[in-house]
């Protein structure tokens, strides 16, 4: 199981410590939330402050642009250089457009699915992607209760992955712990988002560890 912590999470006066302590504890990406006060209610990080992020973490980035106009967005974040930026199919009228620009910045795209969308709407794009974000909580804020119904749509989406694209992962963000890693396993997701699981515990070594 790969680990993403989010850093809305975090301390954000030690933002630096916060990201080397995560990193130094064996995470395997930094998750970060981009939220534009418009696509959901509640605003968060720019560039500079990623920028900031990128340079201290040791590990790579996995950008979660939830916003509007996310064309704007890949073009202003790509400079910092993540492994991953994730948009979300619900705001895109030429989805498959996006992920040939995120593709051509060097970037991995990534699809992202509400709790209430479909994932048979990714039938036509899964070989375009190399990664599925399914929110198992409503986006916009962290520290919210996972939706057991998304175990339904995670093994639904790992039966189509498997006919379209194989290599493609599955990458589940919210409420996520100790408490349901082993179902999401089973029901086949590749790596967890996980905010203040992480950065509300003691030991973020310990809370990866107990996450993988």
């Amino acid at each position: 199981m790969l680990v993403a912590p989010s850093i809305l999470s975090a301390d954000f006066l030690n933002l630096g410590s916060e990201v080397r302590l995560i990193c130094e504890g064996g995470c395997d990406y930094v998750h970060i939330d981009v939220m534009d006060g418009h696509f959901v209610p509640n605003l968060t990080m720019g560039p500079v402050v990623v920028e900031r992020v990128a340079k201290v973490a040791s590990k790579p980035l996995d950008i979660h642009l939830m916003v509007e106009g996310a064309s704007f967005f890949v073009d202003l974040f790509a400079p910092c250089k993540p492994e991953f930026i994730s948009i979300h199919i619900e705001g895109e009228k030429h989805l498959h457009r996006l992920i040939s620009q995120i593709r051509n910045h060097g970037i991995r795209p990534s699809v992202v699915l509400n709790p209430h969308t479909d994932e048979s709407l990714l039938k036509y794009i899964l070989t375009d992607i190399d990664m599925v974000l399914l929110m198992s909580v409503n986006p916009g804020f962290g520290g919210q209760k996972f939706i057991p119904n998304v175990l339904e749509k995670i093994r639904h989406l790992k039966e189509l992955i498997l006919t379209k694209n194989p290599n493609c992962l599955i990458e589940v963000d919210g409420g996520v712990s100790d408490k349901n890693i082993a179902a999401l396993q089973e029901a086949g997701v590749d790596m967890v988002v996980a905010g203040s699981y992480i950065f509300g515990s003691s030991d973020y070594k310990n809370a990866i560890a107990s996450l993988r």
